[in-house]
């Protein structure tokens, strides 16, 4: 499956009704524009949305494996994967590098996770990940790259444009491109522009755009941990090549700026990822009267370096 159609969406839509926060949104500048509070969603993320639909899906569908699910992250990912299987009564086991920090094992185990340590480095934990999947029948889920996964972050969109009916536009940070995806397609329908941002050196589906196809990228980035995916999935590309979207690099100190932002003018604590949506919000530029929404995706963050000293 190459793209997702807009039934994807609504689909995901029923599945997740009354499972997941629904959106919340507020006023953002003097300006106008908004902002979708998604960093009130469970697990402090979007993700959410995507675990409980791509776990659905397969109950509905009769190919929900008795060993659960399994995912190899050490992040946000994992985090919503193993919070889904819990809510769904189903077993769920996550795969971290040895040198994941305590704290994250111990909130994983908290959402009742199987949590296991393997290699030192994500790609060791993913080759685990797999092969743990191959021999137990596990059910392998991904961070988002998988039509499900896409469609469930999609649903956010959905509710945007229930809350604010006359959007134009929708701004989004990307990182392997689940959100983007999902949102691009919910978002063509309803006539609304996406506006994609990517850090300067995580730029998977900036590059991929310019290459016409999807190719590794070097991460280097202080949004990194949420948007340094090496290469955006192909649900991505397609939706950028074909949708009404415009494609914004932030250099990283416009996102550490924004996301100080957020917090000395409003008192919001988010990640670097959901700041950047900010930081491509005024690279962009809306014209006089484009009405737009910044969603800020994540919350999973250390919010003591945004205290300044007395």
């Amino acid at each position: 499956m190459d793209h997702l159609a807009y039934g994807d969406v609504t689909a995901a839509a029923g599945r997740v009704a009354g499972r997941v926060r629904p959106l919340a949104v507020a006023p953002a500048e003097d300006d106008g524009s908004w902002f979708a509070l998604e960093f009130l969603q469970h697990t402090g993320t979007f993700k959410a949305r995507g675990a409980i639909n791509f776990i659905r899906a397969h109950q509905e569908a009769g190919t929900l494996p008795d060993a659960g699910v399994t995912i190899a992250s050490g992040g946000n990912a994992g985090l919503a994967c193993a919070w889904a299987a819990r809510d769904q009564g189903v077993r769920a086991t996550v795969f971290l590098p040895e040198t994941a920090p305590a704290v994250k094992v111990a909130r994983l185990r908290g959402y009742g996770a199987d949590v296991r340590l393997a290699g030192a480095e994500y790609a060791e934990a993913l080759d685990a990940c797999r092969a743990y999947a191959a021999g137990s029948g596990a059910l392998a889920s991904h961070a988002y790259d998988h039509p499900l996964i896409a469609a469930g972050a999609g649903t956010l969109m959905e509710e945007l444009r229930e809350r604010l009916p006359d959007l134009d536009t929708v701004v989004v940070s990307v990182g392997g491109g689940g959100l983007f995806a999902g949102v691009a397609a919910s978002a063509h329908e309803h006539g609304v522009r996406v506006v994609a941002v990517e850090p300067q050196e995580c730029r998977a589906l900036n590059a991929a755009l310019a290459a016409g196809e999807v190719v590794d990228v070097t991460v280097v980035s202080v949004a990194a941990d949420a948007l340094g995916a090496r290469r955006v999935t192909p649900l991505a590309l397609w939706a950028a090549q074909r949708y009404d979207v415009c494609s914004v690099l932030v250099p990283d100190e416009e996102i550490v700026g924004a996301r100080r932002h957020l917090w000395d003018e409003h008192r919001i604590a988010v990640e670097h990822a959901a700041a950047a949506a900010l930081a491509g919000l005024r690279v962009y530029g809306p014209a006089a009267g484009e009405r737009t929404a910044v969603v800020l995706c994540g919350a999973n963050t250390d919010p003591g370096d945004l205290a300044r000293p007395a």
